[in-house]
């Protein structure tokens, strides 16, 4: 991290911004452009009374400040990837789970686990943090993590703490639910993620006037910034300190996402430093990163890098098979090695958005699984696709709830009367898209074990105990409604408009 501050000062603006980096500025405007940053980053420190405060506050804009300097020099390199010189990545940087070792439980006792708990349910129609979602038998996401881990300590007699990172939105919504998890059988610590400030479009000047400005003129910068707020929290050298030597991190909306001790023997035997789990992608998948090899380096590659002209190209299962579930295993003490050393650069990610008046601003994120490139033997497993099993729409929330899945000890189960390896899948319309609708639309959760293929569109209710197999296509046209009746069998059907039911 850079050792000096943004308050006014009077040597160059952009004299080594840290360590060891020098940033070059081809261009003029980038140095105005920086320069102009610069004092209106000092500005919004100055704005903060309290000195403690404002001494983390400035830290926090530093490290953002860092990241525009490199946003501004590559764009003014216009540095894309070379397309030619992108390649699968060797086998044996994908190591299938399949040839993974029997595990040994003592590894446990140097692990920690982090979820990312940043999200906001805004897609579903949610107000607070998402992992407050009940999503089954009553539990919500964060219960069913607490559920897996109280487990793997008890009956390992083992001490895995959980650890959540929060944004600015979700930080107090979280402080306030975990307090029902006083008595259990494991340790939360919770710490918050950067707040950077959005910048304008145009000018390339931040949103916010000060530093307490509303929340709209701020975002969290992905969760590449794991490492930054791991780091300046102090939760990194508490867990060295406690001689915890891993790290498992996943998205708290991922239900797949549970300790794998094949996976952390793995790490051990291989004294991997980093390990990012991947599976393979089908074509719900497409718009997931992946890991590649460019020019030797195992490198992850995201969607929003990719130049137009080889969308389809990124999208194809051909040339890339797998995709990065965003479960990853990190070496505690290489990460501090590469904090105090080089620093993470990973790749910049921006993020276009508009304002509630129009105006056009953009935010400057990273993706977790690029740090892959910092780290010393650092690969993929490739593994079962149960381990991805995320919630990013009612869709995935009706599989969830359904019949197809059981719990045990919070973690999700297939359902042996399945008859398929594979899961139905389920598209619901429009009409289903927050979650308010949804509850209200599905008096009961269906029966859904023999099911292959549901579509609903339109303005449809379900009763209670409606069974539905094969495919079920449900289509309420433009000012109708169907109720689907209490007890209803569907197999096979394609209902229509008005209630015509056509066998398929």
């Amino acid at each position: 991290m850079p050792a000096d501050s943004l308050m006014p000062r009077t040597d160059s603006f952009n004299a080594r911004v840290r360590g060891a980096s020098h940033i070059d500025f081809k261009t003029a405007t980038t140095g105005v452009a920086a320069k102009a940053m610069r004092n209106e980053l000092s500005a919004l420190v100055n704005t903060v009374k309290d000195p403690e405060t404002r001494k983390a506050f400035d830290t926090e804009m530093q490290s953002f400040f860092y990241l525009f300097t490199r946003y501004l020099a590559e764009r003014a390199r216009s540095q894309e990837l070379d397309w030619d010189r992108i390649a699968s990545p060797s086998e044996d940087k994908i190591v299938p789970y399949s040839k993974l070792p029997t595990a040994d439980a003592s590894n446990l006792n140097k692990l920690a686990v982090l979820k990312v708990n940043g999200g906001l349910g805004t897609s579903m129609g949610m107000t607070g943090a998402k992992s407050a979602l009940e999503v089954k038998d009553d539990m919500t996401f964060l219960d069913l993590t607490v559920r897996q881990i109280e487990h793997l300590n008890t009956t390992h007699r083992v001490d895995v703490p959980l650890i959540l990172m929060t944004s600015f939105n979700t930080h107090d919504d979280t402080l306030r639910i975990i307090k029902k998890y006083a008595n259990q059988q494991l340790r939360i610590t919770t710490f918050n993620q950067s707040r950077y400030p959005r910048i304008f479009k145009e000018t390339l000047l931040p949103c916010p006037r000060t530093a307490d400005d509303d929340k709209k003129h701020w975002f969290p910068p992905g969760h590449g910034d794991l490492y930054n707020a791991l780091t300046h929290s102090g939760v990194l050298d508490q867990l060295l300190s406690e001689g915890k030597e891993y790290l498992f991190v996943s998205n708290s909306d991922n239900l797949g996402a549970v300790v794998d001790e094949n996976i952390l023997q793995h790490m051990v035997d291989t004294q991997s430093e980093f390990i990012m789990e991947v599976t393979d992608k089908t074509k719900a998948d497409i718009k997931g990163g992946t890991l590649i090899d460019y020019e030797g380096h195992i490198r992850l590659l995201e969607v929003a890098q990719v130049p137009n002209e080889h969308i389809e190209d990124f999208k194809s299962v051909r040339k890339f098979k797998i995709f990065n579930t965003n479960n990853l295993w990190i070496n505690l003490r290489a990460l501090k090695r590469v904090m105090e050393t080089e620093g993470m650069e990973l790749d910049i990610i921006v993020n276009p958005k508009t304002t509630d008046d129009g105006q056009a601003v953009i935010q400057l994120e990273t993706a977790a699984g690029a740090a892959i490139k910092h780290f010393n033997n650092a690969h993929g497993v490739n593994v079962p696709r149960s381990r991805f099993l995320p919630v990013k729409s009612c869709s995935d929330l009706l599989l969830i709830k359904s019949d197809i899945y059981s719990l045990q000890h919070g973690q999700l189960v297939i359902n042996p009367n399945r008859m398929f390896e594979t899961t139905p899948v389920i598209k619901l319309g429009d009409h289903f898209k927050k979650i308010q609708q949804f509850q209200k639309r599905f008096k009961k959760i269906p029966k859904i074990i023999e099911l292959d293929h549901l579509t609903v569109t339109g303005d449809v209710y379900f009763g209670r105990n409606v069974t539905l197999r094969g495919t079920v296509i449900v289509v309420a046209n433009e000012g109708q409604r169907i109720d689907i009746p209490d007890g209803c069998v569907l197999e096979n059907r394609l209902l229509s408009g008005n209630l015509n039911m056509i066998e398929l």
